[in-house]
């Protein structure tokens, strides 16, 4: 058994680590990866094919750059029944609140609120590429990948363009009551799963990823509130159109991040 350590400057979210594992993990000699985001450095446990592995890494064209091969003892694997388990309760979750914060929002003629439901569903699509992450045919993982990346990438270029025609055209004031208390459930929702995630104590850099994407969701959330706010001091829908926008080009990059991790 072999450690051979890589510096990877391009390495900074998760999109590039999923990457990494679709390259990698069709590999028979590749036995475990494990992944410093911070330190941009990469892992590779493996039974040789050093070479391979390189030639690999080069083809991603993230800057990597092999640091050293050494020996290797044994390698313990994380169990991964708790990370399913989390994963599985966050994925459920953002995918309830999608229905819940799109149905509202609608309801509510909520720009904010429809993009919020988007981040929601994006967190969704994220949490189950990471439980494929956790384990499964690579081919599947591209195939998955690529649809939920056109899914996403449609949507939210629906919603931009709805955002600016509603901007240059009559939009009425959103029902401000609404988008404040569905945000403050949604909230609630999101910092029980970054408590899920947190408690889990994995080290894994996917399930890393997975509690910052649920941090900045909680920035959003608070976002919408504020807006809501806005909305009914100033009596106009700027503010909830302005929050929908940014929310909007936030789920455009996700997808493009996605998409990525469906190439061959």
């Amino acid at each position: 058994m072999e450690k051979s350590t890589f510096n990877i400057p391009k390495m900074d979210c998760a999109a590039e680590e999923n990457l990494i594992r679709l390259q990698l993990e069709e590999m028979p000699a590749v036995v475990q990866l494990q992944f410093d985001l911070n330190q941009r450095e990469l892992v590779v446990f493996h039974k040789g094919g050093i070479s391979t592995i390189e030639q690999l890494l080069d083809e991603l064209r993230l800057g990597s750059k092999r640091l050293k091969t050494e020996a290797a003892g044994d390698v313990i694997i994380e169990d991964t029944r708790q990370q399913r388990s989390v994963l599985w309760i966050v994925l459920l979750i953002n995918a309830a609140f999608f229905f819940v914060e799109m149905t509202f929002g609608l309801l509510a003629n909520s720009m904010g609120l429809v993009a919020d439901s988007l981040d929601m569903l994006a967190d969704a699509l994220v949490y189950g590429i990471s439980l494929l992450a956790v384990g499964a045919a690579v081919a599947k993982k591209k195939q998955i990948a690529r649809l939920a990346g056109y899914f996403q990438m449609t949507l939210a270029i629906v919603g931009f363009v709805e955002v600016l025609r509603r901007f240059f055209g009559f939009a009425e004031v959103p029902v401000f009551q609404t988008m404040i208390m569905v945000s403050l459930f949604a909230l609630l929702a999101n910092g029980i799963c970054l408590y899920l995630l947190q408690k889990s104590k994995s080290q894994e850099a996917h399930m890393q990823a997975s509690m910052i994407f649920t941090s900045n969701d909680i920035i959003i959330n608070t976002g919408v509130i504020v807006a809501g706010i806005l909305v009914h001091w100033t009596h106009s829908s700027l503010p909830d159109l302005l929050i929908g926008l940014i929310v909007f080009l936030l789920v455009m990059r996700g997808a493009r991040s996605i998409l990525q991790l469906g190439k061959s």
